[in-house]
C-alpha cells in the first residue's frame, strides 16, 4: 500500500510536469537534442583563439546566452493561447521584411562581412537580415493565402468599393499579385543583391508555402516565369555594368568553377601567389570533405578534430562536417534522423489542423527548417552550390538561432492547439458500437452457444 502511494506521489510530481508540457512532445525532444548537440559541438569546435582577442570561452558563453534566449522564445510562443494572435502578427511580416531589406540595399546601418552586406547593426546588436526574413515571409504568406481563401483583404476591398480608380482590386487575380506575388518579387530582388544562393533558397521556400496555401498552380507558374526573366535581366545587368550591379552573381559563378580550380591547383607550384589564391578558394570545401572522410564510422572523439584549425569558423557553415569528424557517421545519421523526424511530425500536425493559416504556417516552417538543414549537409558533402547556410538550432549564429527558435515555437504552439482539437473530437465522437448494440451482440452470442451445446448433445445421444 505504501509503495502504491509513493508511485502516485511521484506521478503527481515529476511526471505531472512532463504531462503538462505544452506542445508536441516529439518536437520538444527534437529541439532539446539539437540544442544539446549545439552546446557540446560549439565548445569543442572552437580553437583556443577564434579571431583576434575572441577565445573559445567567449564563443561558448555567447552561445549559452543565445540558447537561453531561444528557449525563452520557444516557451513564450507555446504560452500564446490562440492561433489568431499569430495570424494577426503575421500580416506585418512583409512590412518588417521590406524595411530590413531596404536598409540593407540603401546601406542604412548595414555591415559588410566577407564581401557581402547581409547584416544590420540595430541598437548595438548585429542582425542577420536574411535569417529573419525567412521566417517572417513564411508567416506573412500563410496569412496572405488564408486571407485570399476567405476573401478578407480589408484595404483592397475598401479602396475598390469607395474609389472607382481602384475597382480593379476587386478581382482575385489582382489580390494575388498585390498581396502575394509582388511581395515575393520585392524580397527576392533585394536578397539577390546580397546573395544568389539565399535568394534561390528563400524563393523556393516561399513558392512551397504559397502552393500549400492553395494558390492556383497556373498563377504560380506565371510567377516562376517572371522570376526567371528577372534573374536573366540581373545577370545581363551584371555583365553590362562590369560587375557593379548585382555583384554577388559573380561570386556565384566563381563558386560554380571550384571544380576547375581543383584541377588548376595541381599544375601550380606550392608557395606561389597564384597557388595560394586558388588554395584559398577551395580550402574550406576541401577541408570539410576531409573532415567527413577522417570521421569514419565512430569518429575521432569529442575535442579531437583537426580540421577546426584549418577551416575558419567551422562551428557555423561547416558544423555537419565537424560533427561527423568527431562523432562519425553514427553522429551524422542521428542529426539526419532528427530533422527527418521533424518533417514527419510536422506533416502529422498539418493533417490535424482545422485552420488553413495554421496548416500553411506549420508546413512552411517545417519545410524551411528541414530544407535548410539538408542544404547545409549537402554543401558540407560538396553537393550543390557553396553557400553559407547554418545548421538550424545547432550552428553558431545569434540571428539564425533566434529566428529558428521562433519557428520551432510557432510549430509547438500550433501543435498544442491541434492536439486539443484531436482530443475534443475524440471526446465528442460517438462510439462505433453503442451499449444497446453491445448487449444485443452478447445475447446473440449466448443464443449461439446454447444452440451449439444442444446440437452437440443431441449428436452424441444419436451416436
Amino acid at each position: 500500500m505504501t509503495e502504491k502511494k509513493d508511485i502516485i506521489a511521484e506521478k503527481k510530481g515529476f511526471w505531472n510536469v512532463i504531462d503538462n508540457i505544452k506542445g508536441d512532445k516529439v518536437i520538444w525532444m527534437i529541439v532539446i537534442m539539437l540544442i544539446m548537440f549545439s552546446i557540446i559541438t560549439i565548445f569543442s569546435s572552437t580553437t583556443l583563439l577564434v579571431r583576434d582577442d575572441v577565445s573559445r570561452l567567449d564563443i561558448f558563453r555567447e552561445q549559452m546566452y543565445v540558447v537561453a534566449g531561444g528557449l525563452f522564445i520557444i516557451i513564450f510562443c507555446c504560452w500564446i493561447p490562440y492561433i489568431a494572435v499569430f495570424r494577426w502578427i503575421s500580416q506585418f511580416g512583409f512590412i518588417i521584411s521590406a524595411l530590413l531589406l531596404a536598409c540593407l540595399v540603401l546601406g542604412i546601418g548595414s555591415e559588410e562581412i566577407n564581401g557581402a552586406v547581409r547584416t544590420l547593426r540595430i541598437a548595438g546588436v548585429q542582425v542577420h537580415v536574411y535569417e529573419m526574413v525567412k521566417v517572417l515571409m513564411v508567416m506573412y504568406l500563410s496569412w496572405a493565402t488564408h486571407a485570399l481563401k476567405n476573401d478578407s483583404f480589408a484595404i483592397a476591398d475598401r479602396l475598390s468599393s469607395r474609389y472607382r480608380l481602384f475597382r480593379w482590386m476587386k478581382s482575385r487575380t489582382a489580390k494575388i499579385w498585390i498581396y502575394i506575388f509582388l511581395p515575393i518579387l520585392f524580397v527576392l530582388g533585394c536578397i539577390l543583391k546580397g546573395s544568389v544562393s539565399s535568394s534561390l533558397f528563400i524563393g523556393l521556400i516561399m513558392f512551397i508555402t504559397t502552393m500549400v496555401g492553395g494558390v492556383n498552380f497556373k498563377h504560380i507558374l506565371t510567377l516562376g516565369a517572371v522570376c526567371i526573366m528577372f534573374l536573366g535581366l540581373a545577370i545581363g545587368a551584371y555583365f553590362i555594368s562590369g560587375g557593379n550591379f548585382f555583384p554577388r552573381i559573380g561570386t556565384a559563378m566563381n563558386r560554380l568553377t571550384l571544380q576547375d580550380d581543383r584541377k588548376v591547383i595541381e599544375d601550380l607550384k606550392p608557395g606561389t601567389i597564384e597557388f595560394q589564391e586558388v588554395l584559398d578558394k577551395i580550402k574550406q570545401p576541401e577541408s570539410a570533405k576531409l573532415a567527413i572522410k577522417e570521421g569514419g564510422i565512430l569518429g575521432k572523439g569529442p575535442g579531437q578534430s583537426t580540421q577546426k584549425y584549418v577551416v575558419p569558423l567551422i562551428f557555423s557553415d561547416y558544423m555537419f562536417s565537424f560533427i561527423i569528424e568527431e562523432y562519425g557517421l553514427l553522429g551524422g545519421i542521428l542529426i539526419v534522423i532528427l530533422y527527418t523526424s521533424l518533417l514527419a511530425r510536422g506533416s502529422l500536425i498539418v493533417r490535424s489542423c482545422e485552420n488553413q493559416f495554421a496548416k500553411t504556417a506549420v508546413a512552411g516552417l517545417t519545410v524551411l527548417i528541414t530544407g535548410q538543414a539538408m542544404m547545409h549537409m549537402f554543401i558540407n558533402a560538396d553537393i550543390g552550390l557553396l553557400t553559407g547556410q547554418t545548421l538550424p538550432l545547432v550552428s553558431h549564429g545569434k540571428s539564425s538561432f533566434l529566428a529558428f527558435s521562433v519557428a520551432f515555437g510557432i510549430i509547438l504552439s500550433i501543435s498544442k492547439m491541434a492536439k486539443e482539437n484531436i482530443e475534443k473530437e475524440s471526446d465528442n465522437a460517438e462510439p462505433i458500437i453503442g451499449p444497446e448494440d453491445l448487449n444485443e451482440s452478447l445475447n446473440d452470442l449466448d443464443d449461439f452457444e446454447s444452440e451449439y451445446e444442444t446440437n452437440t448433445a443431441e449428436n452424441l445421444k444419436n451416436q
